[in-house]
């Protein structure tokens, strides 16, 4: 029996890596370009953006890898019904319940690596993105600047061009500030052949001075421009504030647990609940399995697919609604993974429990006659 419990486990294995892998690839590159926008606009440093991604790995990864579980199995099972595989273990002595408590087995060490990644991994990477994108709200325009880009600081709404910039972002060549007075009627513009970094060792102040060029103030529509040429021009760089309030997918779970707000309760039972989402789709995907062979390998993914989104969706529905108050907090979102449990055994056993019970019907209605 090790030796048939050693290969259903491999091939779940295979099909969840790498239905995974592609998944993850789905994902993170979605959320890899949304960085990259942010990157672009200059909200965020391009260094950072794989940094950021490798934080928030954990938290793609607590949520593919029950689906790449899910699919694995329906794949790999799906692949021996077809080439009657099944048909053989059946012969040699595997029952359903066999082949269910094997596959439940297997499925344990993937349902402790996606507690891990829920309850402790996934928080602590997000409150380390959280960090990164504070530091990047606290560096000023002239660190966040790249050449040959015009960008739009939100520091009295100020657009800043630069041909060149040296390695070390000290020197610029060829620079362009265009900056909006507050009222938003006036603007001014500032052109200079070169720039340079100043910081004051007194006040840590940072100033950009600038070499000659010319500054041009004005409103639209109206003539009297004041038009100053100067050799060199001191301009103050502004640093963001960092974002001191912590998003909630950074708190612990120790946190979310002292807490008594619903939002953050609701959050501590969708936690709970991804590792939970593991035993039962696994009990689901053994039962949706079993296809006909006339039928095809991919007639059952469909209904399959459907039951999987149902199942997350009304969790989320569910974390909703705990966190608005419309649900106790001693039900929560068990209610969800009571039904589709109730739903997997009906599945497993249901059959076979309504085809003895009309055996016996049928064998009292005979001993009758």
């Amino acid at each position: 029996m090790s030796i048939i419990f050693r290969y259903l486990i491999r091939q779940i294995m295979i099909s969840m890596v790498a239905v995974s892998g592609i998944l993850l690839l789905v994902f993170m590159s979605g959320r890899f370009l949304k960085y990259l926008d942010s990157a672009a606009q200059g909200s965020i440093s391009a260094g950072v953006l794989l940094e950021i991604m490798a934080f928030r790995f954990p938290g793609f990864l607590e949520l593919i890898l029950p689906l790449g579980l899910f699919i694995g199995i329906l794949l790999a099972y799906g692949r021996m019904y077809l080439e009657s595989e099944m048909t053989v273990l059946s012969a040699c002595g595997v029952s359903d319940k066999a082949l269910l408590g094997k596959t439940l087995l297997g499925s344990l060490p993937v349902m402790i690596i996606v507690g891990a990644m829920s309850l402790y991994v996934s928080p602590w990477g997000m409150n380390q993105v959280q960090e990164i994108l504070n530091e990047q709200r606290k560096a000023t325009e002239f660190e966040m600047l790249a050449p040959g880009r015009f960008q739009d600081f939100s520091s009295g709404g100020r657009v800043t061009y630069t041909e060149a910039l040296s390695e070390d972002k000290r020197q610029l060549q060829g620079v362009f500030i265009a900056e909006y007075a507050p009222d938003g009627r006036g603007l001014t513009i500032i052109t200079a052949d070169s720039g340079s970094q100043l910081i004051d060792p007194e006040t840590g102040s940072r100033f950009l001075i600038l070499e000659n060029g010319g500054r041009f103030e004005g409103a639209a529509g109206q003539l009297n421009y004041n038009v100053i040429d100067f050799e060199a021009y001191g301009l103050k760089i502004e640093g963001g504030e960092a974002g001191t309030k912590q998003r909630e997918e950074g708190a612990s779970t120790w946190s979310l647990m002292q807490s008594d707000r619903l939002e953050d309760r609701a959050l501590l039972h969708w936690r709970f609940s991804l590792p939970l989402i593991v035993p039962i789709v696994t009990l689901l995907a053994v039962r949706l399995s079993r296809v006909n062979p006339r039928q095809g390998r991919f007639f059952h993914l469909l209904p399959a697919m459907l039951v999987y989104i149902t199942y997350l969706g009304l969790l989320i529905v569910a974390r909703d609604w705990l966190a608005a108050g419309k649900v106790p907090e001693w039900l929560g979102m068990l209610w969800v993974h009571a039904l589709f449990l109730g739903f997997g055994l009906w599945l497993q056993f249901g059959p076979a429990w309504l085809y003895r019970r009309r055996l016996i019907r049928d064998g009292g209605a005979r001993a009758q006659d």
